[in-house]
């Protein structure tokens, strides 16, 4: 049947593969407009954590430049003056390379060249600050370069400035790396709600598909089979009055001759016995499959096929639907070892009551299977790809974090620790001739010096526990639970229920260890606990480790709502940690009763 030149199946496969385009182009467009979007975003939030990085580094380097001047007042020996001297220069360049960077820019510490209205106010503050103990510094320095052993007294004035103005520095950096973190966290946010709206509009693509493509489709493509059914009813009531109608008969069956003619030249046609006996095939199918012998006992299957799996598969897909008929994808070969994709039909058909027989329309889809075979695969390799990538980063965020904790634990216990133990020998040796006004004094610079050293040694025991590099994170986890336990008086208790003794892969075991590592200090600084219960159990596959205590609790689903502050980040920083691992994290906490953390870790 054809309509102003056009056959009925070329116009039903132009209108489909119209729609088809349509859909296909629309999802694509919208992919590709996301991806823009949030790479966009990424992009600009690049170098955040590098501006975090080096502001809170500025931090330690006013503290540290400070400390090795004020360590000029105990060093009387010309090396250790030089050594000193040469330590405040490096630092000193250090420290105003990072401020002005901070400001103004700097491609090779990868810092951007903007901040905002609030930074710049900050910075304006400290500036004043800054440039107090700069040249107070820089004094010192010259001093030092024409008599390194010049007499303290001489560099006093310069000393009290810089001690007086160090906490004025300290508090406005530590404003200026808040909001830093601050800054950074709403880009985050911005970025989630960015991704959700993404989402969204693509449902509501797929939705406006479904509505307005797919489903009218299946209307139209349900009508042509009506149409087609209906044609089959009226072909058996012609076939029934054929006595009677011998005219209308001959008729007909000059229009079915032209009907098979032209369906054997456009569609892949066939007709063929209910046990697969070959009764017809079209023209356009014996050119594709190359089929020229036709004889009397010829099965259809090996037509289709040399291969005998896919003669097996199609005989048995003709003999399961022989009577109520079948239509989909299906895979053939030719004799020159092509492989041809077919969507097939398989029509139940009765031409006498007696007789039956099975039609085969068929047309051929090779090329849109291999296109949507190839699709299939660029997708899972670019999803692969992506997981391995950002498994990658997320490997060498953690390690370089380590890395650099690892050293500030170093600087810390071989440098600070050591001057403070220095310093506080010295004081205690003073001998000043009116006691009276001093001791007091003393006694109390005596008491801060050693809360220093305690506290520089439970802070470096925290960056990185020798245990746990050098037996593994069980060991590490008896030595945290000790020396909590010991500093804050809490009762901390560690329980290896199955004897667990094996080691893990070195980065495994550091995230192991600080999920644990936050879940003790949680519940020591918010929870107001008393008791403490770390407990080590294990499988053949799963390492499974309880913190619970007897704290105050709280209410989980409201902490997953915070971005910022002590607990939301605690939160993230284990969620994040656990998925590195493939790991699972279970958070049981209720009000009054306590809360319960389990890590389940395969090994």
């Amino acid at each position: 049947m054809t309509k102003k030149g056009n056959s009925l199946d070329q116009r039903t496969f132009d209108k489909l593969s119209r729609l088809y385009i349509i859909a296909l182009s629309t999802i694509a467009f919208s992919v590709i407009i996301s991806q823009v979007l949030v790479r966009n975003h990424l992009d600009k939030q690049q170098s955040d954590s590098t501006v975090i990085n080096i502001a809170g580094r500025q931090r330690m380097l006013s503290q540290k430049l400070t400390k090795e001047i004020v360590s000029l007042s105990v060093s009387s020996d010309e090396k250790n003056r030089i050594s000193l001297k040469n330590n405040i220069k490096k630092t000193l360049f250090l420290w105003e390379l990072s401020h002005n960077s901070l400001q103004k820019g700097n491609d090779s510490l990868g810092l951007p060249k903007q901040n905002s209205v609030q930074i710049k106010s900050k910075f304006t503050a400290i500036n004043p600050v800054f440039d107090t103990i700069q040249k107070a510094s820089k004094l010192i320095l010259r001093k030092l370069e024409k008599n390194p052993l010049i007499s303290i007294d001489f560099l006093v004035s310069e000393i009290k400035k810089i001690t007086n103005n160090e906490g004025s520095f300290l508090l406005i950096m530590d404003e200026i790396v808040n909001q830093y973190d601050l800054e950074a966290n709403e880009k985050v946010a911005w970025l989630r709600k960015l991704e959700f709206l993404l989402m969204g509009l693509t449902l509501l693509l797929l939705l406006g598909e479904l509505v307005f493509i797919f489903l009218p489709t299946a209307k139209s493509i349900k009508m042509i089979l009506l149409e087609l059914l209906s044609a089959e009813k009226k072909a058996k009531k012609m076939a029934f009055n054929a006595d009677e109608l011998s005219v209308v008969k001959e008729k007909s069956i000059k229009e079915l001759r032209a009907l098979s003619q032209a369906i054997d030249e456009t569609l892949l046609f066939a007709r063929i016995s209910p046990n697969g006996n070959l009764i017809h095939i079209g023209n356009k199918f014996s050119r594709l499959f190359k089929f020229t012998k036709f004889k009397k006992e010829t099965f259809f299957w090996n037509i289709l096929s040399n291969s005998e799996n896919e003669q097996f598969i199609i005989e048995d897909l003709i003999t399961k639907h022989k009577k109520t008929g079948w239509q989909g994808e299906l895979k053939a070969t030719t004799k020159d070892a092509e492989t041809i994709w077919l969507d097939m039909s398989i029509v139940p058909y009765r031409p006498t009551e007696d007789k039956s027989e099975l039609l085969i329309i068929a047309s051929e889809i090779t090329a849109k299977k291999a296109g949507q075979i190839e699709i299939e695969r660029l997708t899972k390799e670019s999803f692969e790809e992506k997981m391995s990538q950002q498994k990658i980063i997320s490997s060498k965020i953690i390690e370089n974090q380590e890395k650099e904790q690892n050293r500030i634990a170093k600087d810390v216990h071989d440098g600070i620790g050591q001057m403070l133990t220095g310093l506080k020998y010295n004081l205690e040796s003073i001998n000043m001739n009116d006691i009276q006004k001093t001791t007091a004094k003393i006694e109390h610079l005596k008491d801060l010096t050693t809360n220093i050293i305690k506290g520089v040694r439970a802070a470096t025991f925290n960056l990185t526990p020798p245990e746990l590099s050098d037996h593994g994170v069980v060991p590490a986890m008896i030595k945290l639970t000790q020396e909590l336990g010991r500093l804050t008086g809490k009762e901390i208790l560690f329980l290896n229920k199955t004897y667990y003794n094996q080691r893990l892969d070195s980065l495994v075991e550091i995230n192991i260890y600080r999920i644990v590592q936050e879940a003790i200090n949680n519940a020591i600084k918010y929870a107001e606990s008393s008791h403490i219960l770390v407990a080590v159990s294990h499988s053949e596959k799963i390492l499974s480790i309880v913190v619970d205590d007897d704290g105050q609790g709280f209410e989980p689903l409201k902490v997953k709502h915070v971005k910022n502050g002590d607990g939301g980040m605690g939160m993230t920083f284990m969620k994040e940690r656990i998925t590195f691992v493939e790991g699972r994290l279970f958070l049981n906490s209720e009000l009054g009763k306590g809360t319960r953390v389990t890590l389940n870790i395969p090994i």
